[in-house]
Order: structure tokens, then C-alpha cells, then sequence
């Protein structure tokens, strides 16, 4: 049996939660993509995109890092990026 666990906050409160379980025969990886676009539609946000690095970061080191060449939105005057160039 696989569960995961959401919750939202805004102030230190939470102000929704809900628990996705699975008791397929999904691997473990598939289980935990399928429960954050289920978690996703319900609390009405974005679909991840799951790159292959990522997908291979996750399987092996059970965690993904999100650097620069994840970045979806644009940069706007003012904001802060590490590969910029003079």
C-alpha cells in the first residue's frame, strides 16, 4: 500500500490536505508520478514536467534537484539568475 500525503499552507496554517493511496502493482515510481497529478488537479496547480534526468535522479537517489535548466517562466528585470552574462 503506497500513500502520499499533501497538504497546503498559508500563514503556518494548513488549509487543505489529502491523502493519495494506491494498492496497485505500479512500480514505486510510477505510484508517487500517478498521486502528484492526482494531488495536482485537485488543488488545481501545474503539471510537473518530469525530464528524463529527473526521472533517473528520482529513481536512484529517491529526490530530484531542480536547477537553472528546469526553469519554465521567464526572468523578469530585477530577478536574481547565477548564469548570466555580462
Amino acid at each position: 500500500m503506497f500513500r502520499l500525503w499533501a497538504k497546503t499552507f498559508k500563514n503556518n496554517k494548513m488549509l487543505n490536505d489529502m491523502v493519495v493511496e494506491d494498492a496497485g502493482t505500479d512500480t514505486r515510481t510510477h505510484k508517487i508520478f500517478h498521486a502528484i497529478d492526482e494531488i495536482c488537479t485537485k488543488f488545481d496547480l501545474g503539471h510537473p514536467i518530469w525530464l528524463d534526468s529527473t526521472v533517473r535522479d528520482f529513481q536512484l537517489h529517491s529526490k530530484t534537484r531542480n536547477g537553472d535548466n528546469y526553469q519554465q517562466n521567464p526572468l523578469y528585470p530585477g530577478q536574481f539568475h547565477r548564469n548570466h552574462s555580462l
